[in-house]
């Protein structure tokens, strides 16, 4: 099979009898390789066979929210094992569902009016005892007051003293004013806006005492817990009155009757805790009982919603289906695998034997020229890298396919920026730690992030395995060399050659076998020779994957039968692509494997500039000017403009073809400016892999050489860890988090416009069959 092409794909007409209809679209749901094509598309959902099955499914759905909604509040969690086999009749779970909610409905209700009681008893309790409280203050204070005015007058009578006692009992009792009171509980939050309310609208003629209530109580109204205080307001007067209950009513103020006869209070606070402790009776049971029935519910509450799910969508699917003429049949269209011809085939004869049904279903394959879907089978490893490319653009049908390319060049690309093999180590078990626990992660709901990360895992795995190869190349183990392969090919020459910095070096031992020497880091040519090196790698790297993405341009023009692509686009490409930049990376070769100190800006310049000159010291190799050389002795000038156009002209003799080819001109025209402009800002683009990762490197240095190297120099054990703290810190939020996603933005750009632009349209559209396991996700 071809890896590099989509699945072959073919047009099929299912002709199903009714009896046997719904049972063979859940098998086809099961089996998920089939794309059903909607044949009512004129119609409105209600206009369609099976609106009435919808919307009974919609109403179970429904149903089974309800219980969800009730389920989270009470801090249950719908069982992943569930208990015993699901009950697979559709009438008998809709009985059994409609049941559950008109008893959830009653416990509910009941709760709430026993939850409303028992706040309304629970603050009038606290009325009672704040309240209750108060007037038992006063009168201890007004009682103190009497006997002290007594011993006053006993102690300091006079003559006039009786007759000022006898004034007294002779006052009008009709005269005296009578105050009334208001009590009650305010929110603690609105109790100041209450108190000066209260006293603008009275004119102060009110007196106000609260009391701060411990805790938060439960209000009878909102039945959210509330902060409150108890309050009573004397006041006087009819008018007084009515405005402090419109001001209590305005502050959600809950009002409770209170006497000041001592004997009722304590009879009526017997009575109400007598009350509260029947009630908390009551709804504790209530609340059991609940929950019983939500666990209950719970235990069976996901193979419930598949199942409702699962009838919902197979009616859907019929809803797509067209009534054949005898009103017997259904009929469908849609794309499958070719593959899947047996499967879907011994599918249908399936339901055809479980349903009992005299007919067998007709599965005929359709002839078209209508383009189909496109299916590329994946597995957990690879459809992350197709994901990369998918997101791109999906892949017309046919198409070569760069997924397959991507699972080695996107991760080796990365790791050419990454190169660390300490930085890919980190990576690699980080995202072990993912693949091994993969089976626990994939059934829990996680965040955002985690879940990007836990999704790409094996890309990231692919990516720290590339960083760590690359890392031994560059022989960096966080900016720290080693000789892993061997020992160093240089040495000190005599005894004031000290360390690596000094001059002196000399090759003593054969060249290092892998990577580059230990000995060039720390060196004062370091950075000019791994400049040079990175920068020539990254332009030798670029041509190879533009050369490789016009190469598949050639096999998608041979496969599609576009002769003239290849002729007027595949070979002009690669001319003009190596020609100019291949021999960019034949020179960059040659430079290597002669050690010639050649300069090839000059070389590329003047080989446009000044192709007949002497190369002198920038000679690569004999015949290097010959190859140069134009084939005249100077530049002539283009044939004129004007006999391209007769010639254009005499070539369109009709009016059709004259349309097509200068469309076809003016396309390949665009195609071709677009082409050479792009081939030298692709090029440079890919200079991008030498920035990064000089950057990479020097950010590793300096967090080692400043930071922790620095620290380690103290004798302080709390600067040495706060040290290690720092570099640990800095290492992991700058080079293993934000490093690494700016080289993985990187590369996804490299393989997007550099890479894929060569040969991918992306014009196509998925291939998204009928299946039940999508039905999971889809919740996710």
């Amino acid at each position: 099979m071809d890896l590099l092409r989509s699945e072959p794909m073919q047009l099929v007409q299912l002709i199903i009898p009714n009896e046997s209809a719904h049972r063979m679209i859940s098998y086809l749901g099961d089996l998920g390789l089939f794309q059903f094509n909607d044949l009512n598309a004129s119609r409105s959902p209600f206009q369609r066979a099976y609106a009435a099955q919808i919307k009974r499914c919609g109403e179970m759905a429904r149903k089974l929210r309800f219980f969800r909604e009730k389920m989270t509040k009470a801090g249950l969690l719908p069982s992943s094992n569930p208990i015993g086999a699901p009950d697979s009749d559709l009438d008998n779970l809709e009985v059994k569902l409609r049941e559950f909610e008109v008893e959830l409905l009653e416990i509910n209700d009941n709760n709430e009016k026993l939850q409303h009681n028992y706040s309304e008893l629970l603050e009038y309790k606290l009325v009672l005892q704040k309240v209750g409280e108060f007037f038992h203050q006063a009168q201890s204070i007004a009682a103190a007051q009497q006997r002290e005015q007594e011993v006053q007058q006993n102690g300091e009578g006079s003559i006039d003293t009786p007759l000022l006692l006898e004034q007294e009992m002779t006052t009008d009792t009709a005269k005296q004013v009578k105050l009334g009171y208001i009590s009650g509980l305010v929110p603690r939050e609105k109790s100041m806006a209450f108190e000066r309310i209260l006293f603008r609208s009275t004119r102060g003629n009110v007196y106000l005492r609260q009391a701060v209530v411990d805790g938060s109580v439960t209000d009878p109204v909102s039945g959210e817990k509330v902060e409150k205080n108890v309050f009573v307001i004397f006041y006087s007067g009819e008018r007084a009155k009515d405005k402090i209950r419109k001001i209590c009513e305005a502050f959600g103020a809950n009002r409770y009757p209170f006497t000041d006869d001592l004997g009722k209070q304590f009879q009526m606070i017997t009575e109400v805790s007598g009350k509260l402790s029947e009630l908390k009776t009551t709804i504790d049971m209530g609340q059991r009982h609940r929950s019983k029935l939500l666990q209950m519910i719970g235990r069976q509450y996901e193979l419930w919603n598949l199942l409702v799910k699962k009838e919902k969508s197979v009616y859907h699917t019929l809803n797509m289906l067209s009534v054949d003429v005898t009103k017997k049949c259904l009929v469908g269209e849609g794309w499958c695998p070719v593959f899947a011809t047996n499967q879907i085939q011994s599918v249908m004869q399936r339901a055809t034997l479980d349903s009992k049904s005299q007919i067998e279903a007709i599965f005929h394959v359709l002839h078209t020229k209508e383009a189909p879907p496109t299916f590329f089978r994946t597995n957990k490893f690879t459809s992350s890298f197709q994901e990369i490319v998918d997101a791109y653009g999906v892949a017309k049908y046919q198409e070569a396919n760069p997924g397959v390319y991507t699972i080695v060049t996107f991760p080796f690309l990365f790791a050419v920026m990454f190169g660390d093999w300490g930085h890919g180590i980190c990576l690699l078990l980080a995202t072990l730690y993912f693949i091994i626990r993969e089976k626990k992660f994939s059934s829990q709901k996680l965040g955002d992030i985690i879940e990007m990360t836990f999704g790409g895992r094996y890309v990231i795995m692919m990516m720290a395995l590339f960083s760590i190869y690359t890392g031994l190349i560059y022989n960096e183990f966080f900016s720290v060399p080693f000789e892993l392969f061997g020992p160093s090919a240089y040495g000190c020459r005599d005894s004031s050659c000290r360390d690596a910095t000094t001059i002196g070096l000399i090759k003593v031992h054969d060249t290092y076998p892998f990577g580059v020497d230990p000995k060039w880091h720390g060196t004062r040519s370091e950075l000019p020779f791994l400049n040079s090196l990175k920068m020539k790698m990254s332009i030798l790297l670029g041509v190879a994957q533009m050369n490789l993405g016009i190469i598949l341009s050639y096999f998608n023009a041979k496969f599609f039968g576009e002769n003239i692509n290849i002729w007027y686009q595949f070979v002009p490409q690669m001319i003009f692509l190596n020609s100019l930049f291949g021999y960019l990376s034949l020179l960059i070769i040659v430079k290597w494997y002669s050690g010639s100190q050649a300069d090839l800006y000059h070389v590329m310049i003047y080989m446009f500039l000044s192709p007949t000159d002497d190369l002198g010291e920038n000679q690569l190799f004999p015949g290097q000017k010959f190859l140069q050389r134009h084939q005249g002795q100077s530049y002539s000038v283009l044939q004129s403009t004007d006999d391209n156009q007769e010639m254009e002209q005499h070539h369109g003799s009709h009016g059709h073809e004259e349309f097509e080819f200068s469309e076809v001109f003016v396309h390949q025209l665009i195609h071709t400016i677009e082409f050479v402009l792009g081939a030298v800002s692709n090029t440079a683009s890919y200079l991008r892999l030498w920035a990064l990762s000089l950057a990479h490197s020097e950010l590793s240095s300096v967090f080692y050489d400043k930071v922790l190297l620095l620290a380690w120099g103290f004798n302080s054990l709390i600067i040495r860890i706060l040290g290690i703290a720092v570099f640990v810190c800095a290492t992991v939020g700058v080079l293993l988090v934000m490093e690494t996603l700016s080289a993985f933005l990187h590369a996804l750009r490299l393989h997007w416009v550099e890479f894929q632009n060569k040969f991918y349209a992306g014009d196509g559209f998925k291939f998204s069959p009928f299946s039940f396991s999508l039905l999971r996700e889809e919740d996710e």
